[in-house]
């Protein structure tokens, strides 16, 4: 265990400080897409089964209230579903985001290199480079998993979306 942290303590050193933030995007997003799972797979039931129940228990269903009624009960359901899908969506966009500014203080720190050695000292040079591509590299990848847990959340509030309003049913 102490060879991984150690192993990854040195990976974040070699990026710069922008892998931290770029870390703790990756960390937040990925807590609010476990959440989003558990919502969708747990506590939305309960949820949607106390709105059936109360617009079962309506006598009538065909006035423009009660229309109204099921609408905003559409509405409110919508809401919870749909509850930090755009934070989830943003940090997504925000990672690979984080890598190019990460590209931009590394090369930044090689010009720095270049302008103080005359331009020949390569071994100064790799440390800018390595802070410019492992930022990069790091923001891509935690970009590309939040698309598909992203992606996967949105095919499913969706469904669920329909799924409720479909049980609304004006029958009465």
């Amino acid at each position: 265990m102490s060879n991984i942290l150690d192993s990854l303590s040195a990976f974040m050193a070699q990026g710069g400080v922008l892998m931290y933030a770029i870390a703790v995007l990756t960390l937040w997003m990925w807590i609010l897409v476990f959440e989003r799972v558990l919502f969708l797979k747990g506590a939305l039931r309960a949820d949607v089964q106390q709105s059936l129940s109360v617009w079962e228990a309506r006598t009538e269903r065909k006035s423009w209230n009660a229309h109204q009624i099921r609408n905003a009960m559409i509405s409110r359901m919508n809401e919870k579903i749909d509850n930090n899908l755009d934070m989830i969506t943003a940090l997504v966009a925000m990672c690979p985001l984080m890598g190019l500014l990460g590209t931009v203080t590394g090369m930044i720190e090689v010009f720095s290199v270049l302008s103080l050695s005359g331009g020949g000292d390569a071994k100064s040079m790799a440390g800018g480079v390595s802070k410019a591509t492992i930022p990069t590299m790091s923001g891509m990848v935690a970009a590309i998993s939040g698309v598909f847990a992203n992606t996967y959340l949105q095919r499913i509030s969706g469904d669920e979306k329909a799924l409720f309003a479909d049980h609304l049913t004006m029958d009465h």
